[in-house]
Parts: structure tokens; C-alpha cells; sequence
């Protein structure tokens, strides 16, 4: 499986329950998958969140972060549009399939060089 289709899947998750903005969102990918090797990259967000904004599937809005006397910083919420809720149901049950599917690989290689997989 592709790690932008992975990416797609969470980022359309994320847009589902907007309440953070890019970097947020990064660091908490970066956290989750940490102990798998995974770190998407700064360009990898922002590149999935461009493709899904010009599909009309995410939309965003701006905040003003910081204080106002102080250091402030223009950020961006995306949010799921009407199709990108649509995309999202689809998207999920599409993605099942490849994950169980991935699963499948992955625990065969691991049986058949590895011994039985234990639970």
C-alpha cells in the first residue's frame, strides 16, 4: 500500500472532526506512527491536503493564532465538504479491503520465513 493512500485516508478522518491545523495534525501523525517508522513530511500533508482541496473534497478556514501584541500566525482548519463526506464513506471501505489485503502479505511473509504469528 501506498503511503499517500494511507495519508489520504487519515487526513479525510481528520477533516471529519476539524479542530487542528496543519502542524498539529503532522506532529500527531509523526507521535501515532512513530514506533512504525513512519513520519510523513511536511510536504507529503500539504501536497494530500492540496489534492483534496482541489477535488472539493476539503475546504478550509483561517484562524488567527497567538497574541496579537505578541508573534500571531494565519493557520488553516480543513474541513470536509458535502462530496468529501462522500469520498470518506467510500474511501473507508475501499481502504479496508487494501489494508486486510496488506495484512494478509504482511503475515504471510512473516509465517513463511518467520514461523506462526502469535497473538
Amino acid at each position: 500500500m501506498r503511503q499517500k493512500a494511507f495519508l489520504k485516508l487519515y487526513l479525510l478522518e481528520i477533516a471529519a472532526r476539524p479542530k487542528d491545523y496543519g502542524s498539529v495534525v503532522l506532529d500527531d501523525l509523526r507521535e501515532k506512527f512513530k514506533p512504525y517508522g513512519y513520519s510523513p513530511s511536511h510536504t507529503e500533508l500539504y501536497k494530500t491536503y492540496k489534492e483534496l482541496y482541489k477535488q472539493g473534497f476539503v475546504k478550509r478556514r483561517s484562524e488567527i493564532k497567538g497574541d496579537p501584541h505578541e508573534n500571531i500566525q494565519e493557520v488553516f482548519i480543513y474541513y470536509l465538504t458535502e462530496k468529501g463526506k462522500e469520498e470518506l464513506e467510500a474511501y473507508r471501505k475501499l481502504m479496508k479491503v487494501e489494508l486486510e489485503r496488506s495484512i494478509g502479505i504482511l503475515q504471510t511473509a512473516i509465517e513463511d520465513h518467520y514461523g506462526p504469528v502469535r497473538k
